[in-house]
């Protein structure tokens, strides 16, 4: 197994746009492992992500799509570290059942 801490990706190169020179979009993973088996992984913690968060995430695995990308946020009521996407999901079915008590 491997492992990079902050590893780069490019989402986007850069470009020139009527004379003037656009930046490259990039993206600064905190995780990446690449297991025995040679399947990769980038994990990043989030906290709540913001908009430009969730572009790169879809431009991640847009331009990534063999590489499996996972948010990862600490939640003591659900037992520590996460999956954000479960994390949201557990909370909209908390808030369904509050609703109908």
């Amino acid at each position: 197994m491997e492992y990079e801490l902050q590893k780069p990706y490019e989402l986007q190169p850069k470009f020139i746009y009527e004379g003037k020179k656009i930046q490259p979009i990039k993206y600064i993973a905190d995780f990446f492992v690449k297991y025995a088996d040679g399947t990769e992984e980038v994990i990043d913690t989030k906290g709540c992500p913001d908009s430009v968060a969730k572009i790169k995430r879809k431009m991640f695995t847009f331009i990534y799509p063999d590489i499996t990308y996972k948010w990862i946020t600490y939640v003591k009521k659900y037992g520590g570290w996460v999956d954000f996407d479960q994390v949201n999901k557990l909370r909209k079915e908390n808030k369904k059942q509050k609703e109908n008590t």
